[in-house]
């Protein structure tokens, strides 16, 4: 029979609702239940495309007898970290200070009124490389809390004191300077391996908003170790398991299980992955016209559209590292994406098989599990006829098609679609793709359609959405943020200026409801639901931190509009760029990419100009193609100031110059000389080009 989450509008929940855990979601009526029982909670915090979920979900949480004792001595809540990142974050904070690790799925111990007392990530159906199984942590924490509860008690008191007591100081040094920023490319450069282009570790994830800063850096002041830094962290990822060479996009990170071992990816396809991912090759194209930028860029657009784009418009969240294994019938990481030397000779023959074993990295021994490969470009690859491969790409892309494929999670995640609406809206007007626009505003269309919600009397965002229904959690700042920058970036690439009213909402909600007095950001709205701390936290994590996202989207809109207001609430929150890039620039990248935005203007463009007319096309086209960091674009005619009939405040007495399309670039309140000429608007725009 199905327990509670079974009415969930979370794909993660719902594949919970069938267990024999009698789940509840996250609820004032759990709590109470907790408190009249007298008995602790566990909660367990996942997401749908997480492996190890997954293999405690089948060796516990489907276990008849060890849901049994769960029933019968806890109050059990599930979350999905994904509709609730603010429940992640509380109690992911408490598990790394008391674990000094954290990840997926998190398993804390709390009391009825939500303090936790002991804390795990995946715990074995029995005892397993110094860990205890599951089963005996329950019974555990049930006999400490039957038989120890004050001293129970006492633990959760002190670790939320601790919490709620921890402040985040956003430095007073004051705004980021070229001090910081060089700084900070300085630590970047020694983090870096430069034999193989990667950061240094055996783990590793995708450094998007490193790339981003990178460029940006190298837009700005010319420097060749920031242009250097982002091809070969670029060239590195694009070579390896971690892109998929034959459907595009990118999995969630890769890994070195073992000195000297190929890389092998853990096999999730996040969508904020893929949509930062393909914005940077976008702008890493844009910088040096690398084919290589252009096509991983337009790939992993199309892997987006192809594989994450739902029936509403949306993009889903995630697709699953795990499918059915066609030979064993087993649900096994990688089994779609993995390939042996007789699977490409079956589908390509021998000739091609061997040249395609040799050209993407298979072997016979394998290079990832039970004999398979992961494909890759080697270094030492063999060099081949471009259509050649390419012919061979499109026949093992059909025959991988013919296998079970990953489960897909649904849900629609504003923040991430802001990020995808960001990404297919550029990459469209680069790379003259008008679909990949028309699919950037059908999510625009949805996120306002479905998660905007001003009926209430009090505009919010919606955090989720599945099947076209909002879901019941609120927004968190990153959704402002990103979906603000989404919008943005439309504006800009389709002149309408409906987009740059949207995300003037978006950034006065969030003066509104997350911003402290000191300028610093929460990451839930004032108004939100309390927990034992709001959490709070400037630092990138697969994403950008809501914190810096906001601080761009407010410095984006303030250059649209000249609003002080929206420049001073960007400037006070990137105070904390100052303070963290110098030290830890690999976990604020995007808040240094902003920081470059600031330290340049940024710079604000306006080309006026009729729509139809294609010399108002190339303007606008040379104005998008400029590298100068976070520059702000609007198109159209030309408005008069005071009217109220214009659509970009940028636009409000621009004149064409000889009835000609003309464009205009401003920033700290001078302009540079009107022109008409495309190459002379990218020479203004350009910063300094390869």
């Amino acid at each position: 029979m199905p327990n509670r989450l079974a009415q969930a509008t979370s794909p993660y929940l719902l594949q919970h609702a069938d267990n024999p855990v009698d789940w509840w979601p996250w609820e004032p009526e759990a709590f109470e239940e907790a408190r009249r029982r007298n008995v602790p909670i566990f909660l367990s915090v996942g997401y749908s495309s997480c492996h190890w979920c997954h293999v405690m979900a089948h060796e516990s949480f489907e276990d008849e007898l060890t849901a049994a004792y769960m029933n019968e001595h806890f109050v059990n809540i599930k979350v999905d970290r994904e509709e609730r990142p603010d429940v992640d974050a509380v109690y992911m904070e408490a598990v790394q200070a008391a674990t000094g690790q954290g990840g997926w799925p998190m398993s804390v111990f709390m009391t009825p009124e939500a303090e936790p007392f002991y804390f795990g990530t995946y715990f074995p159906p029995e005892p397993r490389h110094g860990m205890p199984s599951f089963m005996q942590v329950l019974e555990g924490v049930r006999t400490a809390w039957a038989g120890r509860p004050g001293e129970v008690a006492e633990v959760a008191g002190r670790i939320t004191r601790d919490l709620a007591g921890r402040t985040l100081s956003t430095g007073s040094g004051g705004l980021p300077t070229e001090e910081t920023q060089a700084q900070a490319l300085l630590q970047l450069t020694r983090d870096i391996d430069p034999a193989s282009g990667w950061f240094k570790g055996d783990t590793k994830f995708p450094p998007s908003m490193v790339i981003e800063f990178l460029l940006r850096h190298h837009a700005r002041k010319g420097s060749v170790a920031a242009l250097e830094m982002a091809e070969g962290l670029c060239g590195a990822m694009a070579r390896s398991s971690l892109y998929d060479q034959l459907g595009g996009g990118f999995h969630r990170y890769v890994l070195r299980p073992r000195p000297g071992a190929t890389l092998v990816p853990h096999f999730e396809a996040m969508l904020y992955d893929n949509a930062l991912l393909c914005r940077a090759y976008a702008h890493l194209w844009r910088a040096t016209g690398s084919e290589l930028a252009r096509r991983v860029a337009l790939e992993t657009a199309d892997f987006m559209v192809r594989e994450l784009r739902t029936a509403e418009g949306g993009f889903a969240s995630a697709l699953d590292a795990d499918s059915e294994d066609p030979v064993s019938g087993r649900h096994v990481e990688g089994a779609y994406y993995v390939w042996t030397p007789a699977q490409l000779r079956e589908v390509l023959g021998e000739e091609d098989g061997l040249l395609a074993a040799a050209y993407f990295g298979v072997t016979e021994e394998g290079t990832f599990e039970h004999g398979a490969s992961v494909l890759q470009l080697p270094q030492d690859g063999p060099v081949v006829d471009g259509e050649r491969i390419e012919g061979i790409r499109a026949r093992l892309l059909a025959a991988r098609e013919q296998r079970p494929a990953p489960g897909r999670d649904d849900k629609v995640v504003a923040a991430w679609n802001g990020l995808a609406i960001a990404a297919l809206a550029e990459c469209g007007a680069f790379f003259g793709r008008p679909d990949l626009v028309e699919r950037a505003t059908e999510a625009a269309d949805l996120l306002v359609r479905v998660h905007f919600d001003a009926a209430s009397g009090r505009a919010r965002l919606g955090r989720t959405s599945k099947d076209g229904k909002a879901g019941a959690n609120a927004g968190v700042l990153e959704d402002y943020g990103d979906v603000a920058e989404g919008f943005l970036a439309l504006a800009a690439v389709s002149g309408e200026g409906v987009w740059l009213d949207f995300a003037g909402l978006l950034v006065g909600l969030v003066l509104d409801r997350f911003t402290a007095e000191d300028g610093s950001l929460y990451d839930t709205a004032h108004d939100a639901e309390r927990l034992i701390r709001r959490p709070q936290d400037p630092t990138d994590n697969a994403a950008p931190s809501g914190w810096t996202a906001a601080a761009g989207a407010l410095l984006s809109y303030a250059a649209h509009t000249g609003s002080e207001v929206h420049r001073t609430a960007a400037e006070r929150a990137l105070g904390v760029v100052h303070a963290l890039g110098p030290r830890a620039p690999r976990f604020i990248g995007h808040g240094l990419a902003v920081a470059e935005a600031l330290l340049d203007g940024p710079r604000e463009v306006a080309v006026a100009g009729h729509p139809d007319d294609p010399a108002t096309a190339e303007l606008h086209r040379a104005a998008l193609l400029g590298t100068a960091p976070g520059a702000v674009v609007a198109v159209g005619l030309p408005q008069r100031e005071g009217t109220g009939d214009g659509e970009f405040p940028l636009l409000a007495e621009r004149t064409l110059v000889h009835d000609l399309p003309t464009a205009y670039v401003c920033r700290h309140f001078v302009c540079a000389r009107p022109t008409t000429d495309p190459v002379e608007l990218a020479r203004q725009l350009g910063g300094v080009r390869p």
